[in-house]
């Protein structure tokens, strides 16, 4: 440093009243690019200027009219501090850090799952908090004055990124450039941005963003992994407490003293040592703070998972009470409880009550399960704009292999936080309690089959309190299967490639249409035991008076089947079942799923002679069987993976057109192993037996059966399928005749020919009996001649 008094370098230009930088000239002895203007500094000896401090380079021309703050003052702007949710440490490829302006492929670096922040781990002590701000209501503010402006971060921004100023291209692949809004995508040169309005909108997400101003969360010490519905991750000592000093290091032995008495051990820790985002002695010097006294507007809810199920009320309270510490309750109010799931919301007037009481919980264990805790956003809807339908986006993490864990990272980026899930994480209950006040929204559930079925089911519980009785709900397809997405044109997969803006934007163009659901009722039959007359007279007494003991209820969506498809997916599911970490692709699965066939053609006939074996009954009617051995009864075109057991003959005989939404259900039977994997194949049709509104199998052994894909066997006795009064409204990809065309005709504000409700229901719908071998086989049975279903598999 020059002494005072003396003359300072030259080459030294001193911007730091103004920016920050502290430039010093530099002749670079290769190519380099203005992080200013994103042009390149031409010549191999040209002579530009680099910041000292956090390596800001620019051209000469540019020096003056510089706009990004360095990294060494800009922890002290920063009015509202808000902390940055890590991902695992990792290298990052093809991005910046934002803090040291060098890319994060060559060492360990994080980013922000919120938004787009990149960070070198060395460099994370220098990070600015400043992540999106998702939940800024406050008491008394009305929609009509409330204001959202852009959150602009510098560099990382998408290819083909075009200023919304000047039109130019102004992303760059080589250095830290450019200007982007975190909330509605608009990018912009660092020269041009100012120049932007200073209001956002949203931008094409504006119909299903859930905004900022709506929302409240409780001020307390909570992490934000944790407000968020984030997991964890292991970081490394730089972003987490340091490690505790073991004894050997401050070993007090007489001999240690004696060694050690010439010199005197120092040790200075800064790094982030509480539970506080603000931790680290440097930071804490650097950056201002802002105390302001607010109320909170309403009462804090914390979610509570992992309890047993089906208990009374008091017994929750009981539980609760104990693993608190407490005599008297220390919340305002129990409920809604979720019995069938163990799961209950609890309501306290005050955050630091609500908080006090998470940090109990959420290291709980009671029966040897740890407990799922919670702190839960509130939604204020009368700050939604009426012409909004947020989006509440369901994700399971472990579907698709590691696809459901990039995509709720996009998602999270892309919309307000607060409205995506992890559904592994307190299940689907907790969006939808969240979003309970909300009059009017949609949902996308990302999984596989099953996914669909339990947010379907869920709905079906937790609409009963809400504003909103039955949301429709989109699909992004992670299973193996994915029958209903491909009826509803979401594609019979993701693979990654997928933008998840694009996903987004077909939501927003979805039709919404209906589909029926169905109520599969399993009746045991009175198993003949050998008892003496005393006992067998109590045991019919018992039997009259809880007649439901043996009775059970599945609600189907896709499809049931009863046979050799419902026994090759029962070996299926246990073999996934022993060892669940060898089936995470869609290749590996459907390759099994075809040795399973094989065996079951070569070695094991188990549901030979099903048809002499089983009684049928369509709409109160007997059907005869032809020589078959399962049954699949449909209640969409699409089976096993994207199959069409009905077939696509133009010949429907006395069958009328088959579609999700007639009340009517197609029942098909499967000749043989080898016929099965034709089907599958997509090269041979079932067998059409009946189609009908409600079905009766009966049975006098053991069979294996499937519902949606979910096998188990089922004792000897009754199988009925009747219409569910539970509807379901759905998401229907619009036709698009290529990526970023126009839409068909049909839009949200006009009637699709699907949403008209089922004709009449269980016992009124006409059934259609034909030819048991009518539309035996038809070589291209795909859906994908289907007016209604048919997009589904091009």
């Amino acid at each position: 440093m020059a002494a005072e008094g003396h003359n300072v370098d030259a080459n030294l230009v001193d911007m730091r009243p103004n920016h920050g930088h502290y430039f010093v000239k530099k002749t670079f002895g290769k190519p380099a690019y203005c992080h200013h203007c994103c042009d390149k500094i031409w010549g191999m000896l040209t002579t530009g200027y680099s910041c000292e401090m956090c390596n800001f380079v620019c051209h000469e021309k540019c020096l003056r009219t510089v706009v990004s703050y360095c990294s060494s003052v800009a922890l002290q702007l920063i009015k509202n501090p808000v902390a940055h949710t890590w991902s695992a440490p990792c290298l990052i490829k093809r991005k910046y850090c934002c803090v040291c302006r060098k890319r994060t492929d060559d060492a360990l670096s994080v980013e922000c799952e919120v938004c787009e922040y990149y960070v070198h781990v060395d460099c994370s002590d220098l990070a600015v908090s400043d992540c999106k701000e998702a939940a800024t209501y406050v008491a008394n503010m009305e929609s009509a004055n409330t204001v959202q402006y852009h959150h602009m971060r510098e560099g990382n921004l998408p290819k083909e990124s075009k200023c919304i100023v000047c039109r130019k291209t102004c992303f760059s692949t080589e250095c830290l450039a450019g200007m982007r809004c975190e909330w509605c995508g608009q990018t912009a040169h660092a020269v041009c941005y100012r120049q932007m309005d200073k209001e956002c909108d949203f931008g094409v997400l504006r119909k299903i963003m859930l905004p900022p101003m709506c929302l409240t969360i409780p001020r307390t010490e909570l992490p934000m992994e944790q407000l968020l519905n984030i997991s964890s991750h292991d970081q490394p000592q730089s972003l987490s407490s340091p490690s505790k000093i073991q004894a050997d290091d401050v070993s007090t032995s007489g001999e240690d003293v004696k060694e050690r008495e010439d010199f005197e051990i120092i040790r200075v820790f800064d790094g982030n040592n509480s539970y506080r985002s603000q931790d680290s002695l440097r930071r804490y010097h650097v950056v201002r703070f802002y105390v302001q006294e607010k109320e909170d507007p309403h009462d804090h809810a914390v979610f509570v998972g992992n309890l047993p199920v089906s208990l009374a009320q008091r017994q929750y309270e009981r539980i609760l009470l104990k693993l608190l510490g407490a005599k008297e309750k220390p919340f305002t109010a129990i409920g809604p409880i979720y019995f069938e799931y163990g799961s209950l919301i609890i309501t306290f007037n005050t955050p630091k009550a609500a908080t006090a009481a998470v940090q109990k919980l959420q290291s709980a264990i009671y029966e040897e399960k740890k407990l799922i805790v919670l702190c839960l956003p509130n939604v204020q809807p009368q700050m939604i704009p009426k012409d909004v339908e947020p989006l509440l986006v369901l994700v399971n993490v472990k579907s698709g292999g590691c696809q459901g864990t990039e995509l709720i990272q996009s998602f999270r980026k892309l919309l307000n936080p607060f409205q995506v899930f992890d559904v592994l994480n307190g299940g689907p209950l907790v969006g939808l309690y969240v979003f309970r006040n909300i009059p009017k929204y949609k949902i996308l559930a990302c999984g596989g089959d099953g996914t669909i079925g339990w947010v379907l089911q869920c709905l079906d519980i937790a609409k009963q309190d809400a504003a909103c009785f039955s949301p429709p709900c989109g699909i992004v397809p992670l299973g193996t299967g994915n029958d209903l997405a491909r009826v509803l044109r979401w594609g019979g997969g993701y693979t990654g490639e997928e933008n998840p803006m694009d996903i987004l934007k077909d939501v927003i163009e979805a039709d919404t249409v209906k589909l029926d659901r169905w109520a599969v009722v399993f009746h045991e039959e009175e198993r003949n035991q050998p008892t003496s007359s005393g006992n067998q007279t109590e045991m019919n007494e018992q039997t009259m008076n809880n007649p439901e003991d043996q009775t059970s209820m599945i609600i189907m969506n896709n499809y049931f089947g009863i046979g050799i498809d419902a026994d090759v997916c029962l070996k299926f599911h246990n073999k996934r079942d022993a060892n669940p970490e060898k089936f995470q692709s869609r290749l590996f699965n459907k390759t099994q799923y075809a040795k399973i066939g094989l065996q079951k053609m070569f070695f094991e006939r188990t549901c030979k002679d099903l048809w002499k074996r089983i009684e049928l009954e369509v709409d109160g009617r007997i059907i005869e069987l032809p020589n078959i051995e399962g049954i699949v009864v449909l209640n969409l075109l699409s089976w096993g993976s994207g199959a069409n057991p009905w077939g696509t003959s133009k010949e429907e005989g006395n069958f009328s057109k088959p579609t999700h939404y007639d009340g009517l259900l197609e029942v098909v039977g499967i000749s043989d192993v080898s016929r099965l994997g034709l089907i599958q194949s997509k090269l041979a049709a079932g067998i059409r037996i009946a189609q009908g509104g409600s079905i009766r199998i009966t049975t006098h052994e053991e069979w294996p059966v499937q519902v949606d894909g979910e096998p188990h066997i089922q004792p000897p006795g009754t199988i009925t399928i009747l219409k569910s009064a539970l509807k379901a409204q759905m998401l229907k990809k619009a036709k698009k005749s290529r990526r970023g065309g126009a839409t068909n005709a049909t839009s949200l504000t006009h009637p699709h020919p699907e949403t008209s409700e089922s004709m009449s229901g269980p016992l009124g719908v006409p059934s259609t009996l034909g030819d048991p071998n009518h539309g035996k086989t038809t070589p291209d049975n795909t859906a994908a001649d289907s007016d209604e279903e048919g997009d589904a598999f091009l």
